[in-house]
């Protein structure tokens, strides 16, 4: 594992021209694209694009957890948390409702596990929950990510998700659930239809994986 931690081909930030290059592409591909210095100045922005009263569902996300986004969806009473209401079904006998609240959110929040500079975003997934919401379900989609997280080519895209990505959060779930993770359902992203549903929130500084 600590191989992986100090492989700078997927832990090192990209350059100033990389972030350009990226931002231009997400761009032109209907996708907004925003880049903020810190963690804080990012959370603040995410938060005032939540409309109040809507349905946020928050994905699992080791980078919202880190800069403090997770909590403060879940425990927001400006908006509903979608998340909450999952925590209070029952998991082995309300699957199909589970599937149905979490199917369609009015803003889903997560992040990604790269943009290429083409602006392809690569989303990899063992249960595919987020999936579905990401592509179509839910109405608006805010992606915060470490600019980390941008590679050169889709192949990149592929090997950072496989031999960087996939361990950790192999290590995340065997912790938490006692089972595997799996690149089961993957998810890449060319561009959009309506403009102003997705929104990528770059941060120049190392998070998640």
């Amino acid at each position: 594992m600590a191989t992986l931690l100090s492989n700078s081909e997927f832990t090192g930030l990209a350059t100033e021209a990389q972030i350009a290059k990226t931002m231009q592409a997400l761009e032109a591909h209907n996708i907004r694209a925003v880049v903020f210095e810190t963690s804080e100045e990012a959370r603040n922005y995410v938060l005032d694009l939540l409309p109040p009263g809507a349905d946020v569902y928050n994905s699992t996300s080791r980078t919202l957890e880190l800069i403090g986004l997770a909590d403060d969806i879940e425990h927001s009473t400006r908006f509903q948390s979608v998340r909450a209401q999952l925590y209070a079904f029952d998991h082995e006998t309300q699957r199909t409702e589970m599937r149905k609240v979490g199917a369609s959110p009015d803003v889903l929040v997560g992040s990604v596990h790269g943009i290429t500079e083409q602006g392809e975003i690569m989303i990899a997934s063992g249960t595919g929950s987020q999936v579905g919401p990401a592509a179509f379900g839910a109405g608006m989609v805010i992606w915060v990510v470490s600019t980390q997280k941008l590679v050169h080519t889709l192949e990149d895209g592929f090997r950072r998700i496989r031999e960087y990505s996939l361990p950790l959060e192999n290590e995340r779930v065997q912790q938490v659930y006692g089972q595997d993770s799996a690149i089961n359902k993957l998810l890449i992203v060319n561009g959009e239809v309506y403009p102003g549903r997705i929104t990528v929130v770059l941060i120049k500084q190392q998070l998640g994986f």
